[in-house]
């Protein structure tokens, strides 16, 4: 099993790495810098703190989460990090008082959306034409989950 650690502002740069090599657009790291310095943030990685393999960055307002972006290294899918990632966040966040959790993610991405599904997320709306594709825009759908199941 891989490691989970909070992750840490040093690592903005390797996690911007992480994250270009899954999202067009990518964040840089000055983006992702401050949003894990926002007010309600919180951000896991894996992997060792030097080098990490994948991270998912949350953000908690009242009594709900939102999973902003959870990414891992190409070299290292399909292997459980995301999953490992995602308990993590969805415990962390219950534990600091949230009661539900939401994302979007693109209705194409079938690998996100069976993790989600795998971790109770139920679709709950949708975002026509959210997300550029080279084809044509893409749909987001909206997931949601409750933490207290």
């Amino acid at each position: 099993m891989i490691g989970i650690h909070p992750a840490r502002i040093e690592a903005c740069p390797a996690l911007a790495d992480i994250h270009r090599q899954g999202f067009d657009p990518a964040w840089s790291a000055e983006e992702i810098r401050s949003l894990m310095d926002g007010l309600g943030a919180l951000a896991f990685s894996a992997g060792p703190e030097t080098s990490p393999v994948g991270f998912v960055l949350c953000r908690i307002a009242a009594d709900e989460a939102e999973v902003l972006t959870i990414a891992t290294r190409p070299d290292h899918r399909r292997q459980g990090v995301a999953s490992a990632l995602l308990d993590t966040a969805m415990a962390a966040v219950l534990a600091s008082g949230a009661a539900s959790m939401f994302l979007e993610v693109a209705v194409d991405n079938l690998a996100a959306l069976a993790l989600y599904r795998s971790h109770g997320f139920d679709a709950v709306g949708r975002r026509p034409g959210y997300y550029s594709r080279p084809g044509g825009p893409i749909d987001a759908m909206i997931m949601r989950v409750d933490l207290n199941r």
